[in-house]
């Protein structure tokens, strides 16, 4: 019997050992296809974070180097600045971007830096427990704050995107999530984008993927998607908050027009 989905070759074939439903292995899958489907795994060079994506070495077939709590950005400016021949992406959930990494990303990308950033916003810490987080939403239950996020005791969810979309040194950002068919499709065009603007030597690239987490959420499959599009997406509109073209490409564009 003819198989319709192979395996991309940039991923291990090895189980997954995240909870059902999550969306680490969905996010995982679509950076592996891009690394594929750009030639680009012999260049590639990951950065997996502290979280429930700490062992994303175990599944993805590039050069990996794990990195502090936070820090993923600061070794990817590392990494590129000594070889600048590679792709180089950090992975990053939102407890260790948004909170104790948000001084590293900031920077990375005030400086410009030619790097990736993979981001993955499931608005809770996902490996420790399910304690509120930087992205937590208005009025969500979490071990941390059992009657729901109030504006006056833990503020208000912190949007990535849109704070680094106003920086100079920021060239493409993108919020995407994988709850749906046509989402995780829109995910991937994205990282290949991301990827593609990296070669090309035009700076910072932020993804960010919301992603649902059935488990903290004390929810099912079903209902952590629906979750996303009803409740995450008002506070986390998805759509590209910034995108720079070359200056051939906006050539090509006005000579269109």
């Amino acid at each position: 019997m003819k198989k319709i989905f192979s395996r991309p070759k940039s991923l291990k074939d090895a189980p997954f050992h995240y909870c059902p439903g999550c969306g680490h292995s969905i996010a995982h899958r679509l950076i592996c296809e891009v690394i594929d489907e750009l030639d680009i795994r012999g260049i590639a060079i990951g950065v997996p974070p502290a979280g429930c994506a700490v062992l994303a070495y175990n599944y993805l077939d590039i050069d990996m180097i794990e990195s502090p709590h936070g820090r993923g950005p600061a070794m990817a400016t590392g990494i590129k600045r000594m070889l600048p021949d590679r792709v180089v992406f950090s992975y990053q959930g939102d407890g260790d971007l948004a909170a104790i990494g948000i001084a590293e990303s900031f920077h990375a990308a005030n400086r410009g830096e030619n790097i990736t950033v993979i981001f993955i916003n499931n608005a809770v810490y996902g490996m420790t427990g399910g304690q509120l987080a930087p992205t937590t939403t208005m009025g969500q239950r979490t071990t941390t704050s059992p009657l729901g996020r109030t504006r006056e005791l833990e503020g208000y969810p912190v949007q990535v995107c849109e704070l680094l979309s106003g920086l100079r040194g920021t060239t493409y950002i993108e919020r995407c999530a994988v709850n749906t068919p046509a989402n995780i499709m829109k995910t991937r065009r994205a990282i290949k984008k991301a990827f593609e603007y990296q070669m090309d030597n035009k700076g910072f690239t932020l993804v960010e993927i919301l992603s649902p987490c059935p488990t903290n959420w004390k929810m099912s499959s079903v209902e952590a998607c629906k979750w996303i599009s009803d409740v995450m997406t008002k506070e986390f509109p998805l759509g590209v908050m910034k995108d720079i073209p070359s200056a051939q490409e906006k050539k090509a564009v006005a000579a269109h027009d």
